[in-house]
C-alpha cells in the first residue's frame, strides 16, 4: 500500500531543530516529505537553511497527507501571519488526519481553539494561558502528548515529539522498537542500539 506523504509548514523563522527527528526518521522509513508554505517562495529557518517549498497551504488537501507537522517560529508569536496554518490544522483534524505541532505552533493552535477540549502540552503552561484560549485544564505537563489525532510537544523534546508521531502513525515501528529508538535518542542507552537495529 502507498503512503500518502507527509506535510511540512514551513515559514520564516521555523525552528529546524525541533522536527529533524520526525522528518528523517519518516523520510527513512518510506514516507515522501514535502513542504508546505503561503507562497513558493523560499523561506528561511532560525538557523539560516533555505528551503523551497513543495507546495502551497491553498493547495494542501487533507485527504491527500498522512500527517501535518507545524514546527515552532518566533512568527507564532508576533502576529497573526501563520494563523492559515491554524485553520489547516482544524481542517486536518475535521478529517480525521493527524497534526502535529511543536513549540509555537501550540500557540498557534490555542488561538484557533484546537486545544481547548484536547489534552496537550508546550513549553510551559502560562506561555499558553497568554493566548486567551479555554484549555488550560487539558494541559499536561509531559514531554509530549498525544490526544486523538493531536500531538503537541515543548521545544526541548523533538524526541518525544517524533516518539509520539511514529507511535500515532503506527506503521513506522512496532512497540519495542520505538521505545529503543526513544531510548538511543534520548537517553543514548547503549542497549537501544542493538534492540533498534535486530
Amino acid at each position: 500500500m502507498s503512503r500518502k506523504p507527509v506535510h511540512l509548514a514551513v515559514y520564516d523563522t521555523l525552528a529546524d531543530w525541533e522536527t529533524g527527528h520526525t522528518t528523517a526518521w519518516l523520510a527513512r522509513f518510506g514516507y515522501e516529505i514535502r513542504t508546505v508554505a503561503l507562497s513558493t517562495a523560499p523561506v528561511t529557518s532560525i538557523g539560516g537553511l533555505r528551503l523551497l517549498p513543495d507546495l502551497t497551504l491553498a493547495e494542501l488537501r487533507p485527504e491527500d497527507s498522512s500527517l501535518l507537522v507545524l514546527p515552532g517560529g518566533d512568527l507564532w508569536d508576533t502576529g497573526d501571519d501563520l494563523a492559515p496554518f491554524a485553520r489547516t490544522a482544524r481542517a486536518f483534524l475535521d478529517a480525521g488526519v493527524p497534526v502535529g505541532a511543536i513549540c509555537g505552533a501550540t500557540a498557534g493552535l490555542a488561538r484557533e481553539g484546537l486545544l481547548d477540549d484536547r489534552a496537550h502540552t508546550s513549553a510551559v503552561s502560562v506561555y499558553l494561558d497568554a493566548t486567551g484560549y479555554q484549555g488550560g485544564k487539558r494541559y499536561v505537563d509531559a514531554d509530549a502528548v498525544t490526544d486523538g489525532d493531536l500531538i503537541t510537544a515543548g521545544p526541548t523534546e523533538p524526541v518525544a515529539f517524533a516518539r509520539e508521531i511514529f507511535g500515532r502513525l503506527g506503521d513506522v515501528l512496532d512497540a519495542e522498537k520505538l521505545d529503543a529508538w526513544y531510548r538511543l535518542f534520548h537517553d543514548s542507552d547503549p542497549a537501544a542500539y542493538e534492540t533498534l537495529n535486530s
